[in-house]
């Protein structure tokens, strides 16, 4: 059965960062539940043959002392991975579980924190949050390498339960306490000093004699608790489900309050956090199982256009909609400072809270840089997008009415939907001058419809996912 191409649209800007005019049309033969099991099998796709080839155009790599290089790779990755569920899910958790740069400065293990939370992207739950505790920059991060069996530091204990699985409310300080003594002795092997010898990996380390083995009472089960344990106990509770869930509807499907008002506001729509939670809890924290209800989901279906894009979505997804990124392509280099000046850098989220989102995205200043970005990359005919973007349309062969027009151009730039106003305003540059049809190609008709597509990425509405 075929599919809505307005819903395939929609669903690899949530899933990914945008589709191709080619596997739009690919796709749309096929079912939407077929679809959404394509994306979710990550693991029968294979990764970027030319990835490695980057390190031919961009030497830096080879070095660990920039951590904006490794985003340019990111970059490449979210533009071109033939699995793109598994980069914005990669995205998603580095939203959650906030770790930066700025405090370890140790290249090697920021670059590895990435790459465990994409290969455990959407695996179960408790192996995510097992191995997260397990990671060298985590680990310096919330401090637990100062986390003594004698002396405790709580830190990580108390952020793997405020913001990482379960949220305020939902646990004690006397919880906090033995979440912490629980995680004693899980540190990391000391690394080679920086300099002069270059970065090297650190490698996770359980330090039995700096353990603290005595009993735990935690969340009202009691024993000799282990940091296993603790994750263990944690994924079986109704409050984690719901916090995750919450999460992934703000990520995926649309803008909620930031999270410290999750303690006192409700969510938006309470049908469909219960639909995520009892799936969570019927496949036992399987984020696969989760996503995949979620992306086949009425609500899903109907949220189109509900969030704000975050700097690393419009980024990546414009570039999808008007070019061809390969490795040679020398503006990958300037994607990491683009979207800081966005105000996303990312592998340096400004807080343990991570980012915020939705409106809060946007201000004067980012707006104007998202604007431009934007402006700067449709309107240039050398890139093959932008160009194909145009000629899709002079090549029309019956005379099209302005309405007609408009709503062509809405489709190609992804089947978007925009308001009346800017619909009206969009309406009036169609209206005025040469009109489409019969194939006719003229420079001031070209110029009309680059106009149009220039309004467009500059309305509010091409913020939005």
């Amino acid at each position: 059965m075929a599919t809505d191409k307005a819903l395939i649209s929609h669903l690899y800007r949530r899933a990914g960062f945008g589709i191709t005019p080619e596997l739009l049309d690919e796709l749309s033969k096929k079912s939407y539940e077929s679809i959404v099991d394509d994306l979710v099998e990550i693991d029968i796709v294979p990764d970027l043959p030319d990835e490695d080839i980057l390190s031919r155009y961009y030497p830096q790599l080879q070095s660990t002392d920039n951590f904006g290089m490794d985003n340019t790779k990111w970059f490449y990755r979210m533009i071109n991975s033939k699995k793109p569920l598994q980069e914005k899910m990669t995205l998603f958790w580095h939203h959650v579980f906030a770790t930066g740069w700025t405090k370890s400065e140790q290249g090697p293990t920021m670059i590895d924190h990435i790459a465990m939370l994409r290969k455990n992207c959407l695996l179960n739950l408790r192996v995510l949050l097992t191995d997260l505790a397990s990671d060298p920059a985590m680990i310096f991060w919330l401090d637990n390498c100062e986390n003594h069996g004698k002396n405790i530091n709580e830190n990580f204990g108390r952020e793997l339960l405020e913001l990482f699985s379960m949220g305020i409310g939902n646990y004690s300080e006397d919880d906090i306490k033995e979440a912490s003594r629980a995680f004693t002795g899980w540190t990391f092997e000391q690394p080679i000093p920086l300099y002069p010898y270059g970065h090297f990996k650190s490698q996770f380390v359980f330090d039995e004699k700096d353990h603290d083995f005595g009993e735990k009472e935690f969340l009202g089960n009691k024993g000799n608790f282990n940091g296993e344990d603790i994750v263990e106990i944690i994924v079986k509770t109704e409050a984690c489900a719901k916090f995750i869930s919450r999460h992934l509807y703000n990520f995926f499907v649309a803008d909620e309050p930031q999270i410290p008002a999750w303690s006192i506001e409700p969510p938006k729509d309470e049908e469909a956090m219960k639909i995520l939670i009892q799936t969570f809890m019927d496949s036992d924290a399987d984020m696969k199982e989760v996503m995949r209800t979620l992306f086949k989901s009425e609500f899903f279906k109907n949220s189109m256009f509900k969030r704000v894009k975050c700097p690393a979505e419009f980024i990546a997804g414009v570039l999808k909609l008007t070019s061809e990124v390969g490795p040679k392509d020398d503006r990958l280099a300037s994607l990491h400072g683009l979207s800081t000046v966005m105000g996303q850098t990312l592998l340096d989220p400004p807080t343990v809270e991570g980012w915020h989102t939705g409106k809060e995205w946007i201000d004067g200043g980012s707006l104007t840089e998202r604007i431009n970005y934007a402006v700067d990359l449709v309107t240039d005919m050398n890139n093959s997008g932008s160009k194909n973007l145009v000629d899709n349309l002079i090549s029309s062969n019956e005379e099209l009415s302005a309405e007609q027009l408009v709503n062509n151009v809405l489709k190609n730039a992804g089947y978007l939907e925009v308001s009346e106003q800017t619909f009206d305003q969009l309406l009036d540059i169609a209206s005025k001058g040469p009109s489409i049809g019969n194939n006719k190609d003229t420079e001031d008709l070209r110029e009309k419809i680059i106009q149009l597509y220039t309004l467009l990425v500059s309305s509010p509405e091409f913020q939005l996912a």
